[in-house]
C-alpha cells in the first residue's frame, strides 16, 4: 500500500516527534536505572526482526487545478447612527420596617445520676493443642511430552505490478483585472433630529468582465490489464499428532486426626441494678407573650414619573444584489477498474486426534461431626453472651 505525497508529508515531522520523545524518556530511564538496575534480565530478549523490504522507486503527483476564485461581494452601504437612549428615572426610597419584640428565655434542665460500674468478666480458659498434621506423600514424575514436527515453508508471493504515470494537467488562464470602482460623493451633514436630510443617489455598478472558457481536461488514460497472479501450491498434509501416554495414580491421602473438643465458659456475674432516675421537674408556666404593636402604617408609593418614549430608527437601505457564481466543468467519466483474480481454494485440514479421558479422583474421606459445636439456630451475642435488657 503507498502512502500519499501529502500524508508523507504529514507523517514525516510526526515521525521525528515521535523519536525525540522516545530518546528523552531513554535518557532519563538510563539515569535513573542506574541506581537501581537489576543484576539479570528477568525474560530472555526477543528474537530480532527482519528487515522490511524496500520499496521501488515511486512517481511523483502533479499538482491540482485549484478552483477558480470567487467574485467579490459588494461593499454595503454605511448604517446611519441610531439617536441616544434617554435616562431613566430615579425610584423613591422605601420606608423602613419597624423592630421585632425579644421572646422569653426557656428554664435550665435537672441533672441525671452516675451509673454504678460493671463488674469484671472472667478469665476465658485456655484452648488444648492442636494435634500435628501428618506428612503429605510426593507426587508421581510425570512422563515427557513428544516433539511436534516441522511446518512446511510456504510459497514466496509474485510482485506488485507497477502503475502507469498520470498526465500532466494543463496551465490555467490568467484572471482579468476589473476596473477600479468610482468614488462615492461626500454625505451632507446631519441636520438635528428628527429631520433626516435625503440620501443622495448612488452611481450606478460597472459591470463585470466576461470570464474566458477553461479548456477541456485531457482523458485519462486507460490502466494496463493486471498479469494473471500464478497458482498457489497445495498445502501438504500436517503428520498425525502422537498420542500422549496415560497420567500416573494419585497416591491415597492419609486421614486427618480429630480435634479435641473446646472448654466450657464459665458463668457470667449478675449485673448490678440502675438506680432509679429523678422526676423531672414541672415546667414553669410559660409568660404571657406580649401582644405585637401594631405596625405603622406604611406611607403610599410616590407616582413614579412617566417613562420617555423610544425615538423612532431609521429604515436599513437597500443592499445591492450579489453577483451568480460561474458553474464549474463538469468531471470526466473514470473508467472501470479490472476485476481481481480468484484465489485458489485451500486444502482441507487433517483431523486432529481425540484426547485421552482424564483418570477419575479419588474420593475423600470423611470428616468427623463436631458434637459440641452450637447449631445457627443457638447463635449468641457478640463475646458469647446474651444480648442487653432493655
Amino acid at each position: 500500500m503507498r502512502t500519499p505525497p501529502r500524508w508523507r508529508s504529514v507523517l514525516a515531522p510526526a515521525a521525528m516527534a515521535a523519536a525525540l520523545a522516545a530518546a528523552a524518556l531513554a535518557s532519563t530511564g538510563s539515569a535513573l536505572a542506574d541506581d537501581h538496575a537489576p543484576p539479570h534480565s528477568p525474560y530472555p530478549a526477543k528474537p530480532a526482526q527482519a528487515p522490511a523490504p524496500a520499496h521501488g522507486p515511486q512517481p511523483a503527483y502533479p499538482a491540482k487545478p485549484g478552483h477558480p476564485e470567487k467574485p467579490g461581494q459588494p461593499v454595503h452601504p454605511a448604517k446611519p447612527e441610531y439617536p441616544a437612549k434617554p435616562e431613566q428615572p430615579v425610584h423613591p426610597a422605601k420606608p423602613e420596617h419597624p423592630v421585632k419584640p425579644e421572646q422569653p428565655a426557656h428554664p435550665a434542665k435537672p441533672v441525671n445520676p452516675e451509673y454504678p460500674a460493671k463488674p469484671a468478666h472472667p478469665e476465658k480458659p485456655a484452648y488444648p493443642a492442636k494435634p500435628a498434621k501428618p506428612e503429605q506423600p510426593s507426587k508421581p514424575a510425570y512422563p515427557a511430552k513428544p516433539e511436534y514436527p516441522a511446518k512446511p515453508a510456504y510459497p514466496a508471493k509474485p510482485a506488485k505490478p507497477e502503475y502507469p504515470a498520470k498526465p500532466a494537467y494543463p496551465a490555467k488562464p490568467a484572471k482579468p483585472e476589473y476596473p477600479a470602482k468610482p468614488a462615492y460623493p461626500a454625505k451632507p451633514a446631519k441636520p438635528e433630529y428628527p429631520a433626516k436630510p435625503a440620501y443622495p443617489a448612488k452611481p450606478a455598478k460597472p459591470e463585470y468582465p466576461a470570464k474566458p472558457a477553461y479548456p477541456a481536461k485531457p482523458a485519462k488514460p486507460e490502466y494496463p490489464a493486471k498479469p494473471a497472479y500464478p497458482a498457489k501450491p497445495a498445502k501438504p498434509e500436517l503428520p498425525s499428532k502422537p498420542a500422549y501416554p496415560a497420567k500416573p495414580a494419585k497416591p491415597d491421602y492419609p486421614a486427618k486426626p480429630e480435634l479435641p473438643s473446646k472448654p466450657a465458659y464459665p458463668a457470667k456475674p449478675a449485673k448490678p441494678a440502675h438506680p432509679e432516675k429523678p422526676a423531672y421537674p414541672a415546667k414553669p408556666a410559660k409568660p404571657e407573650q406580649p401582644s405585637k404593636p401594631a405596625y405603622p402604617a406604611k406611607p403610599a408609593k410616590p407616582e413614579y414619573p412617566a417613562k420617555p418614549s423610544k425615538p423612532e430608527r431609521p429604515s436599513k437601505p437597500v443592499y445591492p444584489a450579489k453577483p451568480s457564481k460561474p458553474e464549474h466543468p463538469s468531471k470526466p467519466a473514470y473508467p472501470s477498474k479490472p476485476a481481481k483474480p480468484e484465489h485458489p481454494s485451500k486444502p482441507a485440514k487433517p483431523d486432529h486426534p481425540s484426547k485421552p479421558a482424564h483418570p477419575s479422583k479419588p474420593d475423600h474421606p470423611e470428616k468427623p461431626a463436631h458434637p459440641d459445636k452450637p447449631s445457627k439456630g443457638e447463635h449468641k451475642g457478640k463475646g458469647g453472651h446474651d444480648g442487653h435488657d432493655e
